[in-house]
């Protein structure tokens, strides 16, 4: 899945977009998508100055956007009426740094999968080396029912 149909399918856009591919995808079951990292992501100029780090959060949203594309697919949510938001997330651990220039590999599989609340597990890797890992949730809602 390239950029394009990533477009057509999250409502996410610059600077919050943080998927770049989808490399693999089965149904109900599992996704691999990736995330080019690049000096230019606007976060890094305030973290780290001299030291640019991503951060933590970044990668989870990564990780949910990646998920997201899963659930929108997997449940045959219609694209435009519906959002995937975030719910929660457990566990998360960050074991090695993500640097501008790294390609993040995000693999989420599902643990179960619902329109009112998914859960799924999430790994990112660099070089093929895990650098965070959690339990993500999420839940698909109208996108009429989160405006104010």
């Amino acid at each position: 899945m390239d950029i394009n149909e990533i477009l057509s399918i999250l409502p996410h856009r610059y600077p919050l977009l943080l998927v770049d591919r989808i490399t693999e995808i089965e149904l109900g079951k599992r996704i691999v998508g990736l995330k080019n990292v690049s000096i230019n992501e606007p976060y890094f100029q305030g973290h780290f100055p001299g030291f640019p780090l991503m951060p933590g959060v970044y990668i989870l949203e990564a990780m949910a956007q990646v998920g997201g594309i899963l659930m929108i697919r997997s449940l045959q949510l219609e694209i435009g009426k519906y959002a995937i938001v975030f719910a929660g997330v457990d566990d998360a651990r960050f074991k090695k740094p993500v640097y501008p220039g790294d390609q993040l590999i995000l693999e989420l599989e599902v643990v179960s999968l619902k329109k009112s609340l998914s859960k799924m597990k999430g790994i990112a890797k660099v070089d093929g080396q895990v650098v965070a890992e959690a339990i993500l949730y999420a839940s698909a809602r109208e996108l009429s029912q989160l405006k104010r």
